[in-house]
This record gives structure tokens, C-alpha cells and sequence, in this order.
């Protein structure tokens, strides 16, 4: 897949181009429509940006810290506790002594969203990615099959679930965290799976809510 021509285009370098036009008399209005002309041609299908999303005046609840008592029987082996509501993932350790709470994406959709009781029953370091049937049937000019690296959808680590085709996984597109923008699986920031992935082990319990 043909990467974005704003991979390695840096503020830096913005700011020099910016100075440059300037001189010549170049409005910055101009510069920015110009900028934004060639970003809407470097669009790309397979991580397209999230759709624009009515204001949220206020999401408390997003950041607020949980007990894992309302939801959990037990500790064994960790449990993940994810809010697709207020779209934020929740972990305690086994023992209780260490939770995290990280911001997540969630499913663009109620009807590919699913809500229970599942478990992590494998994890991958390095990733491939392969289109659902139905994925490739609304999407057939999508690849069979992206391997590991920066254009693929699930980031740096997958922690995969005992539903077929549902993960939590990271992501190379930062503007989907906090966002509905997956077709049902949970994602987060690169830095944060790779951080629960170290965490937790092939069992430990998850319950989307």
C-alpha cells in the first residue's frame, strides 16, 4: 500500500514552507487550502478518517476510575472491563494492585457491536491482517491480506478473543482512539496495547459493555 505523502512531512517543515510563501508573497490561506487540497488526495480506503461526530459537550465518565467488584466474580488471571459507551478500556491485574485505564476506540455501529462475557485465547506480537467475508463482500477492492507493518489495521499487538473475528488491538491511525471507527473490535494507541499486552496472559477475562 502507497503511504501517506504526509508520513514524514513535519511541523518543521510546514513552518519553513509557510515562512518561504510568505516572502513571496504567498497568503497563509492560501498555503492551508493548498495544504488540505493535497491531504484530500492522499485519502486512503483502507484507514479512512472517522466520521465527523455531533459535539460532546462533556465525557467525565470516559476517564473515571471503575471498581472491579460490579463487574467481575474474581481476579483469576486479570480481567478487562471495556465501556463502549464511554470508550475506555479497564484492566486489574490478578492480584487487584495494578489497574489501567486507557482511552479506546469502538464500532462505528450497534449492529457491529457485541456486548457480553469472552476471554483473550491468544496474543500476537506483529499482527496480520485479513478482511472478514463480509468485509471483502461491501469492500471487494480490499487486499486479501495485509502483513505486519505500519499499514496494518491492527497496529503493533492483537490480544484475540474467544468471538471469531473480534480483537483488541492497536492502531497506526491515532484518530481513532475515542472515536466509533472499527467494525467491532477495540482499539487503542500503539504505546497502550503493547503496554497491556505485556500485562496480560492467554485467559484472562474480558467483558464488553
Amino acid at each position: 500500500m502507497t503511504r501517506s505523502p504526509f508520513s514524514s512531512f513535519t511541523r518543521r517543515q510546514f513552518l519553513a514552507g509557510s515562512a518561504y510563501l510568505a516572502g513571496a508573497g504567498v497568503t497563509s490561506a492560501a498555503w492551508a487550502q493548498e495544504v488540505d487540497e493535497v491531504a484530500d488526495e492522499a485519502y486512503d480506503p483502507l484507514r479512512p478518517p472517522p466520521e465527523p461526530e455531533p459535539p460532546v459537550k462533556r465525557n467525565i465518565s470516559a476517564f473515571r476510575s471503575k471498581k472491579w467488584q460490579p463487574y467481575f466474580d474474581n481476579l483469576r488471571k486479570g480481567a478487562i472491563l471495556v465501556d463502549i459507551d464511554s470508550r475506555a478500556l479497564h484492566y486489574w491485574s490478578e492480584d487487584g494492585n495494578d489497574y489501567r485505564l486507557f482511552p479506546s476506540s469502538v464500532p462505528l455501529s450497534d449492529d457491529l457491536t457485541r456486548r457480553g462475557r469472552t476471554q483473550i485465547i491468544r496474543k500476537v506480537d506483529g499482527p496480520g491482517w485479513a478482511p472478514t467475508p463480509n468485509m471483502l463482500k461491501r469492500n471487494p477492492e480490499w487486499p486479501a491480506y495485509i502483513p505486519p507493518g505500519p499499514d496494518n489495521p491492527l497496529g503493533t499487538h492483537a490480544l484475540y478473543l474467544s468471538w471469531k473475528y473480534y480483537r483488541i488491538h492497536g492502531t497506526h491511525d491515532t484518530r481513532k482512539i475515542g472515536r466509533k471507527s472499527s467494525n467491532g473490535c477495540i482499539g487503542l494507541y500503539n504505546e497502550h496495547i503493547a503496554e497491556l499486552f505485556a500485562l496480560t496472559k492467554v485467559g484472562t477475562q474480558v467483558l464488553l459493555i
